[in-house]
């Protein structure tokens, strides 16, 4: 239960659907026991079992209810028959019958009318919820998780809180009410008789919560399995070219087959428990109802203590307690997986979230001096990535950092815009710790430009205007002819109108760095980074990326991660990086004449081009 009082906020702001729920449920409860409590008149207007009365009773108190409502009765019968006829007495009792299952029915409608606002209300909230949460959290989150866990908790997970765990409200208020109510008439009727069936109840109850047990462990396992194969599907999706150009689809089948087959296999023990809660709950009931009908018939008929008319209501009541009897073994079940899956929800919302904006943090939104590095260390998982680094970048200056793959390179970058944290020393700008800023102002200091061009399966303007939603058509091409794009997308059907596709899919590479540059262009921040921004392309598509970048850097502090050493020699600074220090610095003429490192880089990709 402490699962459900964390999903309670969701539930909170539609509390009045849950209060009309829970009072329509009362009088469900109310109006399916009064349903079979009205047979006993019309069975004993029926057979002619009426008691005689013709004086009007009266009322002596609570403690004598069943007393005066039996007098009243049979005094309204008696009065009625003697008045009218036996007909007309047995027609108001069946017009009053369809009256009370019209006014339980209408309940039941009703209930379940305003619980489909509450249930739906939350699979939004929490939707949305768990979305904002996948936005917020930092990239090392993803760097141990599955993307396709992650989906799985977002789209199925939910839903299964939502349909099962949910359910909890319906358990603890329409069935258990149907239930108590039920029994009270049972008491009313025959106490002996209730009596006896509370004997069996617990043994009943017993039986049917042994099926359950396990049911919550193998249904995580279950929603685990599914996030295996949505992570499967997606990562097949996304390399596919590498999927068919290796021959590799049966590799990936199998691969996809096993988890399903797994995924099968836990279905199929988790779905035969549950089918097996139905049918228990209803033998044990069935079992206790003949048990009823053996030591009822003889309080009937040998020891004339009970009236068979309210023997026969009283074998209704008894079955009435069936059904939600097994709708509450069903349903808890039910709870059992929901609450399985809200676990794998809450570890997701409950997830700390490390890197985020401190109270009061600085809001700065220029860049006047310098960006300073200083002294920082970093790791990934064990093994420090950067070391004791330190580096001064100033405004205006075009900074390229340069060295072998796993150098460090891309690590400043992350660390920049602070998607990752440094474990030792600081980050500044102007001398303020980017600690200590918005992270939201820091962001929009900068523009970053990836050597995979991440764009979204939408328009030309929409994946450009993501750093500036406002723009206009206008700004938008003025940002395409600076990135050198426009030329290819003013002869696309529907211009920046026009849908790239799933990843963009529908351009070239080299076409979709342009469109990368000129959503870093419109964004025009001061301090731009260019993470290996052309090593994914061929020459051609290169060179007009390259001049796409000469004029997006004019004007602005630069930090250009290269892999092609051709296209950083203007460069103001070059740092050249090694197993995560810093081992030559200098301007390009400067480096080569020390005929160190950078030198043999040179050499190298002069020799390898």
């Amino acid at each position: 239960m402490s699962n459900f009082k964390k999903i309670f906020p969701f539930i909170f702001p539609y509390k009045r659907y849950a209060f009309l729920n829970i009072f329509f449920n009362i009088l469900y409860a109310l109006f399916s026991t009064l349903s079979f409590m009205a047979l006993i008149p019309m069975i004993q207007v029926l057979f002619d079992k009426t008691k005689k009365n013709t004086v009007m009773p009266t009322y002596e108190g609570i403690a004598h209810i069943k007393e005066y409502a039996e007098d009243y009765l049979s005094y309204y019968i008696t009065t009625n028959t003697d008045t009218h006829n036996p007909g007309y007495v047995l027609s108001i009792m069946v017009a009053i019958i369809i009256s009370i299952f019209l006014l339980k029915n209408l309940a039941d409608y009703l209930a379940m009318f305003f619980i489909t606002f509450l249930r739906n209300g939350v699979l939004r909230d929490m939707r949305n919820a768990m979305y904002k949460k996948t936005l917020e959290l930092p990239l090392s989150f993803y760097s141990e998780k599955r993307k396709g866990d992650v989906i799985s908790r977002i789209s199925a997970d939910v839903n299964e809180v939502q349909t099962s765990f949910l359910a909890i409200l319906e358990l603890i208020v329409k069935e258990p009410l149907t239930i108590v109510f039920t029994i009270i008439a049972m008491l009313i009727i025959s106490a002996k008789l209730t009596l006896f069936v509370f004997i069996f109840i617990p043994v009943s109850g017993y039986i049917i919560s042994l099926i359950g047990k396990q049911l919550k462990k193998q249904s995580s396992k279950a929603q685990e399995e599914q996030g295996t194969f949505l992570s499967t599907i997606e990562e097949t999706i996304g390399g596919l070219k590498v999927v068919k150009g290796y021959n590799a689809e049966n590799y990936f089948n199998r691969l996809f087959q096993s988890s399903t087959d797994r995924f099968f296999t836990l279905s199929n023990t988790i779905g035969n428990r549950q089918n097996l809660a139905s049918p228990a709950s209803e033998f044990m009931g069935i079992t206790v109802i003949a048990i009823l009908l053996w030591y009822g018939g003889q309080m009937v008929l040998i020891d004339k203590t009970l009236d068979g008319a309210a023997f026969i209501a009283y074998m209704g009541l008894a079955y009435n307690i069936l059904t939600p009897a097994k709708a509450i073994s069903k349903a808890s079940y039910g709870v059992k997986r929901g609450n399985a899956a809200a676990e794998r929800v809450l570890e997701v919302l409950d997830q700390e979230n490390i890197i985020v904006s401190k109270e009061n943090a600085v809001e700065k939104f220029t860049f006047d001096n310098n960006i300073t590095i200083q002294n920082i260390n970093f790791k990934y998982e064990e093994e420090n990535v950067l070391k004791d680094f330190s580096l001064e970048i100033k405004k205006g200056q075009t900074v390229a950092l340069v060295g072998q793959s796993g150098s460090g390179k891309s690590t400043i970058a992350n660390l920049l815009t602070r998607f990752y944290d440094v474990n030792e020393g600081s980050i500044s700008i102007d001398g303020i710790n980017i600690k200590d800023m918005n992270l939201h102002s820091l962001r929009s200091l900068m523009g970053l430009v990836t050597q995979d061009s991440i764009l979204f399966n939408d328009t030309i303007k929409a994946n450009i205007s993501l750093g500036k939603l406002d723009a206009t058509d206008d700004e938008i091409i003025e940002a395409l002819k600076i990135a050198n794009a426009y030329e290819f997308v003013k002869d696309l059907p529907k211009g920046i109108y026009t849908n790239i596709g799933d990843s963009g899919n529908k351009l070239s590479g080299g076409q979709k760095q342009r469109l990368s540059i000129a959503r870093a262009v419109l964004k025009n921040p001061p301090i731009m980074i260019l993470d290996e921004a052309t090593s994914a392309l061929d020459t051609e598509s290169e060179k007009f990326v390259q001049v796409a970048l000469e004029n997006m850097m004019q004007n602005r502090t630069s930090i250009v991660i290269a892999h092609r050493l051709s296209t950083i020699q203007k460069a103001d600074v070059i740092v050249v990086m090694q197993k995560g220090k810093i081992v030559e610095q200098g301007t390009h003429d400067e480096l080569i004449a020390k005929n160190g490192t950078y030198n043999k880089l040179v050499t190298m990709q002069s020799f390898e081009s």
